[in-house]
């Protein structure tokens, strides 16, 4: 009886705050569907009363804090709040007009073009290769610091001290899934290019630094070579190389000349070899990349595999379909599986509060969750009824882009183990143990051919990532050699990145985010590492004000079950669902006549859990009893 009560009070509690949110809160969440240049401009920027006072019990009380029904209804308050305040168009900064595109044929009506051009018809240029990152704040505050000032503390001293893994901190409740996941998403998302070698940064290193150069050289983020000679007045931009967009090209490449390289021409697949990898002139394209290792070429290769799994699946069904077609459907439930995936099974993962955990699968599902939407698909066009894919397509108030602060509260590096012990799926022996500057570039492809892809993600399934913390920097990552053989401490690049890109520190960052600043160095750590706040105050010579966000992101008390900060979180409640709400083919466009009646299917039926014993079907055992694919699994008892 108590069961159904429970239940009976959680279903009239949802159908209270659906009902708040259709008549007051879609006020406050889609100003219209349909946009001009106009309303990028000038957007409007106000807010229903509710939304507001959401963000402000959330700012004064904490979300997490507050009772399960109550905190999804403020977080949906704080998002629609951050809609309003907290997207800004760098598109209006000085500009060098580009040229329209122009469509090929008419394939982009009902299929996503490599470039991430027409995902948008209204404005084809939007979120595609080249365009620039956005920000989450008023671009006056996007001025990053002049020299000295943006040098002070030193980048490098704040990775001796304060960043520099002594013993490693492990994350109990993932595994290096998670890890490589992520980096798999980002590299899907962004990237703002090669840096030049000429021009550094340079960092005076203290009489006790040993690094190999002094001053040590950190290269600068490339320039936009969109932006007018003499606008050095207007904060700086910089663009993505990839698209924006949620599309999948890190498997199916930005370009039409990258995915010649990796279509087959014959049934829509992309070329593998006879033992599931990619090519090797394509693996070895990859290694030169700064960044590839063995858990992105694990990713790859899984959903390699997973794309030609789907275009043997729709050519069952359509044996008619040109290579072209099959293509194209099969790369929209491939990432549409991984959206999925993403959404209802990585975040709820590593953010395991049970508001949270409940919030995304109501961002995926709505409020009529997952089983109704299963039997009968969409019950209303309101995204917290039904969920956000297949609702109407909005972009609020700034063209759709990536932002500097999204990129820089994704710097999650101390997920990274510095040390491997690759193991056999069947009986647990070792087959080999590595250090991570071995299963990096050449060295993780030279790993794809040495040890089976199933016993790769056993070995990884089975072994725990690093915690988001402070003193939990992978140390070969704080001597990483690229590709090139120029070695790097990637932890100062990634705190003078932030610096360089115009993300302001911490406590300004927080009040930004229509959060409380840090009143004090102890408030900004957790109890249990008191000692923390005078290693931040002596860095930072008493000033609060100047902590870098990466510092405070690894050093504040966290929600109950997160692995990264609430700050964070922060963009993440934004961004997040933006990246599907913005997008036609998860919104407008995700239909069957777009992506068949089987292709929903196939993204609805699936999980990170399924499509691993597709391909690896020896992983049973390990996974017997995990629903979600990024917890610890099972080690074999042989």
């Amino acid at each position: 009886m108590l069961k159904r009560l429970l239940a009976l009070s959680a279903i009239l509690g949802a159908a209270l705050a659906a009902t708040i949110a259709v008549v007051v809160g879609r006020k406050r969440t889609q100003a219209s569907a349909v946009v001009t240049t106009e309303d990028f401009h000038h957007p409007d920027r106000s807010v229903s009363w509710l939304a507001a006072l959401d963000s402000l019990i959330d700012r004064k009380f904490g979300w997490f804090r507050l009772p399960l029904l109550l905190g999804i209804q403020v977080l949906d308050g704080v998002r629609s709040f951050m809609r309003a305040k907290n997207l800004y168009d760098t598109s209006s900064l000085p500009t060098i007009p580009q040229p329209t595109p122009q469509p090929q044929g008419v394939s982009y009506l009902t299929a996503r073009t490599a470039d991430g051009t027409f995902n948008d018809l209204q404005y084809p240029l939007m979120g595609s290769v080249g365009t620039r990152f956005g920000h989450l704040f008023p671009l006056e505050n996007a001025y990053p610091d002049a020299e000295p000032a943006i040098l002070e503390p030193s980048p490098r001293e704040v990775s001796r001290k304060l960043l520099s893994r002594s013993s490693f901190i492990p994350a109990e409740t993932l595994n290096i899934l998670a890890a490589a996941w992520i980096q798999f998403m980002i590299r899907d998302w962004l990237n703002h290019g090669t840096s030049p070698k000429d021009n550094p940064w340079l960092i005076p290193l203290a009489p006790d630094d040993n690094w190999w150069q002094n001053p040590m050289q950190i290269m600068r983020t490339p320039p936009d070579p969109t932006r007018p000679p003499g606008s050095d007045n207007a904060p700086p931009t910089h663009i993505n190389v990839e698209t924006h967009w949620w599309d999948g090209s890190q498997i199916y490449g930005s370009s039409a000349d990258m995915q010649k390289q990796v279509r087959s021409g014959q049934d829509g697949k992309l070329i593998l070899t006879p033992q599931g990898l990619p090519p090797d002139p394509l693996l070895a394209q990859l290694a030169e990349r700064p960044g590839w290792w063995i858990g992105l070429a694990m990713m790859s290769s899984l959903f390699a595999r997973e794309h030609n799994a789907i275009c043997d699946h729709l050519k069952a069904e359509f044996p008619n379909w040109s290579d072209d077609e099959l293509f194209d459907r099969a790369r929209l439930i491939n990432v549409g599986l991984m959206a999925k995936i993403h959404t209802v099974e990585w975040t709820p993962a590593i953010i395991a509060h049970p508001t949270t955990q409940a919030a995304m699968r109501d961002e995926w599902w709505g409020l009529q969750g997952e089983k109704l939407s299963n039997l009968f698909g969409r019950l209303s066009s309101n995204e917290v009824l039904s969920g956000t894919p297949g609702s109407a397509t909005n972009q609020f108030t700034a063209p759709y882009s990536h932002t500097e602060e999204f990129v820089a509260v994704y710097r999650m590096h101390p997920l990274i183990p510095d040390d491997y012990s690759f193991r056999s799926a069947a009986d647990d022996h070792i087959i080999e143990a590595r250090q991570f500057n071995e299963v990096t570039d050449r060295g993780a492809n030279a790993l794809l051919e040495r040890v089976a892809l199933g016993d790769l993600f056993y070995s990884i399934g089975t072994s725990n990532p690093g915690a988001l913390t402070l003193h939990n920097y992978p140390r070969f990552l704080q001597t990483f050699r690229r590709p090139d053989g120029i070695v790097i401490d990637l932890a100062a690049t990634d705190i003078l990145r932030m610096r360089e890109l115009g993300v302001p520190r911490y406590n300004q960052f927080r009040r930004l985010i229509h959060l409380e600043p840090a009143r004090s160095f102890e408030e900004m750590v957790p109890p249990e590492h008191p000692d923390w706040a005078d290693e931040i105050r002596r860095l930072y010579s008493n000033d609060i004000e100047r902590v870098d966000l990466m510092v405070g992101l690894f050093a504040e008390p966290k929600p109950q079950g997160f692995g990264f900060s609430n700050t964070a979180f922060h963009v993440f409640i934004l961004t997040a669902p933006r990246r599907l709400k913005s997008d036609r083919f998860f919104t407008n466009d995700f239909t069957p006549e777009i992506y068949t009646r089987t292709g929903l299917k196939w993204i609805a039926n699936n999980s990170m859990v399924t499509v691993l014993l597709r391909h690896f079907p020896e992983l049973r055992p390990a996974m017997r009893g995990r629903t979600n694919a990024f917890v610890p699994w099972a080690r074999i008892q042989a």
